[in-house]
């Protein structure tokens, strides 16, 4: 007889459907959980797991559909009411203060206190040190929380949970920034909740570990179910087959031209992460480029993607060793500024936060990275800069009332070129794009994707950082595939395929 005639699910998502102006993160979802077991939900970037959690935990009030709780429908106001009433989620990026104890963090929102109206430290420090022990961390409660590692604020973390007494406890990549013998001590602590009936919900990439730890699986896919059973007889590729199973056939397919010499050569190129100098956010990889050629990268979050690009670009020269090769000579790229001379553009992943300035127009935006071209004796020359941001937004079709026009005003798509003029501005050899499409309608991606086309059949060489593996694909002349930082496939554009990438994006350290 099936769990599911056998038990109630503690937790049912019933055809719950979410939208953000009028695009469907998810549609018509079901999920069951149940008491005393491991879901694991599994899918790419993108899939809509964050966005159902979202709606379980209470931070999205607003969708179609039902969330029942033991059999009864609920709509939760906020994460707190979700809480009170046993669903508490533990995010990838941890919600603690690092310079609160961690008492104080434990019992933020519900303190414990005296007759006099004073916070009872020695009740509380007495209850988290029995909760701590429990979690098998034996530390000094009075401890702040940036003295600890990721692992054991993660420890913290659970004990939020346990204090909450949590019905359900949803677990988002709990494991993507510990250590292994961390990660045997979660599995200890799930196992141990999974005995006293919690239910709980495994989001995580690595498809290993839930062999190990989870008792079902269910796959999304383009927000919709793409799949769902117990882990007893599921394999790997079935797993990542139901995640990447999408039709190709109407995607956008850069034209194959002609590449010309090397213009960039990394070797061993390492990052260190700048908070824990034993941890690599890239490690050992070693890559060319060559003009006109499109080189994608893919992997799965916390990769070292982006981290790959920010190194290349002179973000942070102190942590980062490898030689750089530009044009056969050996550069060294120490600021951004050195970059920019080297013949380097960096369109990063947040246009808003980190392409423009969002206070300034059109023009100001277009030419920040190349102000020496339109100043002299240290004065802008106000004619020539709107010269030059007028011949961008008539090369690259930029929807804009005037030049003068703020950039806050814009579409993102339109934003988007922007942000890709200022670095064309500076007639780069390389441009570094980072998830270029991130944000943008339909419409501005073919945009995209045709310059792109266009730049590197100008001899351009160009690498493509992108979460959707289609858009890699359409892309890519090349595609490396990074995993837990380190390259773990190169793969030729004939030889790429979805399965491939994700098959070497899954692979995880030995």
């Amino acid at each position: 007889m099936d769990k599911e005639n056998q038990i109630t699910p503690l937790l049912e998502i019933k055809n719950v459907s979410k939208d953000f102006s009028g695009v469907y993160a998810l549609k018509n979802v079901e999920l069951q959980i149940y008491p005393g077991e491991v879901t694991a939900i599994i899918g790419e970037n993108g899939a809509g797991k964050s966005t159902l959690m979202k709606i379980v935990s209470g931070v999205h009030k607003q969708y179609e559909g039902r969330v029942l709780l033991n059999g009864e429908e609920i709509n939760f106001k906020n994460p707190k009411d979700a809480a009170e009433k046993g669903i508490v989620i533990i995010h990838q990026e941890l919600n603690l203060i690092p310079y609160l104890s961690i008492t104080e963090n434990l019992f933020l929102g519900k303190e414990i206190t005296n007759r006099a109206g004073l916070l009872d430290y020695p009740k509380m420090n007495k209850k988290a040190r029995e909760l701590l022990a429990r979690l098998q961390l034996d530390i000094n409660p009075s401890t702040t929380l940036n003295q600890l590692r990721v692992g054991h604020q993660q420890i913290v973390e659970i004990a939020k949970a346990l204090l909450m007494e949590s019905k359900v406890l949803i677990m988002d990549e709990p494991s993507s920034a510990i250590s292994d013998n961390e990660v045997k001590l979660l599995f200890e602590i799930i196992r141990d909740l999974k005995s006293k009936g919690v239910a709980i919900v495994y989001i995580s990439h690595k498809i290993n570990e839930l062999f190990e730890i989870a008792d079902r699986f269910a796959v999304l896919r383009d927000g919709k179910n793409a799949g769902s059973g117990s882990m007893e007889g599921a394999t790997r590729d079935q797993l990542i087959k139901m995640m990447v199973g999408r039709d190709l056939r109407d995607s956008f397919r850069k034209d194959e031209i002609m590449h010309g010499e090397e213009v960039l050569r990394v070797e061993n190129l390492s990052f260190q992460n700048p908070e824990n100098r034993r941890d690599f956010l890239v490690h050992d990889v070693s890559f060319s480029l060559h003009k006109g050629e499109v080189l994608g990268i893919a992997g799965l979050m916390g990769a070292g993607r982006t981290e790959v690009l920010e190194a290349i670009f002179g973000l942070f020269p102190k942590y980062v060793s490898g030689k750089i090769f530009i044009e056969g000579k050996e550069v060294q790229i120490k600021s951004i500024s050195e970059a920019i001379a080297a013949g380097i553009g960096l369109v990063p992943e947040d246009r808003k936060l980190q392409g423009l300035i969002l206070s300034m127009n059109v023009v100001m935006n277009s030419t920040l990275a190349n102000l020496k071209h339109v100043s002299r004796y240290g004065f802008l020359n106000k004619k020539k800069e709107e010269e030059v941001c007028s011949s961008y937004i008539n090369k690259m079709k930029i929807k804009v009332a005037s030049p003068k026009m703020g950039v806050q005003k814009l579409s993102g798509g339109n934003q988007q070129k922007v942000v890709i003029a200022k670095w064309l501005a500076t007639h780069p050899k390389i441009l570094l794009l980072d998830e270029p499409t991130r944000g943008i309608d339909i419409g501005a991606k073919a945009e995209i994707y045709n310059l792109i086309g266009e730049l590197a059949a100008r001899g351009i060489g160009i690498v493509v950082v992108s979460s959707e593996l289609p858009e890699i694909l359409a892309l890519s002349d090349k595609i490396l595939v990074l995993s837990e930082s380190k390259l773990t496939a190169t793969l030729s554009r004939n030889e790429a395929g979805e399965e491939e990438i994700m098959q070497a994006a899954l692979m995880e350290k030995e």
